[in-house]
């Protein structure tokens, strides 16, 4: 690095003690866990019992997300039912896309929970600005109303 005239910050660097457990651990985590790119990277067991690096959403950036989703169906209630969908959708979409890694279901799950709660209050039908009841959302859900593909083909299922 220094070849290229970079520094590391030192209030921004340290080593962590990142490595496998000993396999002799039969329970509890590993030593250390980090957030590098939206992830938090940790050392836990898989169902065969061998000790692996798992990651799953940041839980700031997981809270981010939510509010921000939950902020924009707040602002956008006026606006037509396919209009929000198809804006959801592309928020939903592109989460997914970059999130979607193998271990990190638990944390999509959640954010497909979140909007369907956002999305469902106070959501308005046509000119007469009736609100959704719950049944009425998850049939519009369940005829395709959410197409985003991970982690389950339509919401309302």
């Amino acid at each position: 690095m220094g070849r290229f005239g970079l520094t590391l910050h030192p209030d921004k660097t340290r080593l962590l003690p990142f490595r496998r457990p000993p396999s002799g651990q039969s329970s509890g985590k590993g030593p250390a866990t980090f957030d590098f790119l939206g992830f938090t990277m940790y050392f836990a067991r898989a169902k065969t019992g061998r000790w692996g690096m798992w990651c799953k959403t940041r839980s700031a950036r997981l809270r981010r997300t939510v509010k921000s989703i939950a902020d924009w169906c707040r602002g956008n209630r006026h606006k037509p039912v396919k209009v929000q969908h198809e804006a959801l959708c592309r928020r939903i979409q592109g989460h997914y896309n970059y999130f979607g890694v193998s271990g990190n279901f638990r944390c999509l799950l959640l954010v497909q929970q979140e909007v369907r709660r956002a999305g469902s209050s106070g959501s308005a039908v046509g000119v007469t600005r009736t609100r959704l009841n719950w049944e009425r959302y998850l049939e519009l859900l369940s005829v395709s109303l959410f197409r985003v593909q991970y982690p389950c083909p339509n919401l309302g299922a």
